[in-house]
């Protein structure tokens, strides 16, 4: 039984068919099931193997390796707060200290009613306005003690959904079109470029070969 939904496993489709080779989907691949899931479930990285061809351990593996993908669950709502030097010396340190109070958990957990997960960020890029701080990866600028607070009251009220979608969901857009490209073309043009490697190894291996066997070779090989 597939851990992805009709409208899903339809977009998976899709999306190895963008690529020449089914494991180069991997990534957007775990993104999908995130956005349905709101993280990466060891069934979803199942289907996901077995979609593009590989072990699901090389999906754990690769998943594990980049912050935006999660192997386990978190809140609706990812909150991260950057504690690198420049939001350190804005007072990201004493910010966390409050997020954890105010939300009954330390960095890496989540609320009891599965709302919000509070994260420990490095660098969020946004050196401007200190400490920074997104929610499921959108900013929303730097904030103070009594901003934080202002910000989880509207997140749970649900007054940021039209800005701030569902921890998962990278956009909101589908695409249309794009990348995809005739399988025809692909075939045509996948073997045209097969044609070329193979005619550059013939010249290049007939001219190796006519330079061994040119006169004065063996003696300009003997002299060297």
């Amino acid at each position: 039984m597939s851990r992805f939904d009709t409208e899903t496993a339809a977009r998976a489709r899709a999306l190895i068919a963008l690529y020449p080779r089914p494991r180069s989907a991997l990534i957007p691949l775990c993104h999908l099931a995130q956005e349905q899931d709101g993280w990466l479930a060891p069934e979803a990285m199942e289907e996901i193997a077995e979609l593009v061809g590989v072990t699901p351990a090389e999906v754990r593996g690769t998943a594990s390796f980049y912050d935006m993908l999660h192997t386990e669950p978190v809140g609706r709502y990812l909150v991260s707060i950057c504690t690198n030097i420049a939001c350190l010396l804005g007072g990201a340190e004493e910010l966390l200290e409050h997020a954890e109070a105010a939300l009954g958990v330390r960095a890496g957990g989540t609320t009891a009613d599965g709302t919000i997960t509070l994260e420990d960020a490095e660098c969020l890029a946004d050196c401007d306005g200190t400490p920074c701080v997104t929610v499921n990866h959108r900013y929303v600028g730097g904030l103070s003690a009594e901003g934080f607070d202002r910000l989880v009251e509207d997140l749970r009220a649900g007054r940021r959904d039209d800005e701030i979608p569902p921890h998962g969901t990278l956009v909101r857009v589908r695409r249309k079109g794009g990348l995809s490209v005739q399988r025809d073309r692909i075939v045509a043009e996948r073997a045209a470029t097969a044609e070329a490697q193979a005619e550059r190894a013939r010249i290049a291996k007939e001219a190796a070969e006519a330079q061994a066997g040119a006169p004065g070779a063996a003696e300009q090989k003997g002299g060297a």
